[in-house]
């Protein structure tokens, strides 16, 4: 299953990809159904905050009209940074399931991990390395194809 859904998260993120956008996507599932989708839209709308997880949570609170989201899982292509871990957190989402590490900047394991803090209040269960090849090439690809211009 998780396979499955984070088959969608790359979807997405082949649709930022396309806009030449990070190409990074999530996906929020709730009783294994998809309530949520995004990818990364921070150059389309020149706003630092347009990461592909904010933009999901955001809908599926939309959807669900709460801001918890303690019965649903967030699949994203590349590990969350600070900002977007932070707001995981923030909505209580119980597990999130990662494709690729960012041994730069991912706050849930590389570099910190803010959603296993023992001071905080909530711990979101992590999973890592779903098609951890593809979405690590889509990311290559990407940079890769910036280099050439």
């Amino acid at each position: 299953m998780d396979e499955k859904f984070m088959a969608l998260a790359i979807e997405e993120a082949k649709k930022a990809f396309d806009k030449e956008e990070v190409p990074i996507g999530a996906i929020i599932i709730k009783d294994n159904k998809v309530i949520a989708k995004a990818h990364n839209l921070k150059e389309t709308f020149k706003n630092a905050i347009y990461h592909a997880e904010i933009l999901a949570i955001k809908d599926a609170c939309n959807f669900l009209g709460r801001w918890r989201l303690t019965d649903c899982t967030i699949y994203v292509t590349i590990e969350p940074c600070p900002m977007c871990a932070g707001a995981i957190l923030q909505s209580r989402i119980k597990e999130l399931v990662i494709g690729a590490m960012d041994t730069k900047s991912g706050a849930c394991g590389s570099v910190i991990n803010l959603l296993n803090n023992p001071g905080f209040n909530h711990r979101t269960e992590i999973k890592t390395g779903v098609l951890e090849r593809e979405c690590s090439q889509l990311m290559e690809d990407f940079f890769k194809s910036l280099r050439e211009k």
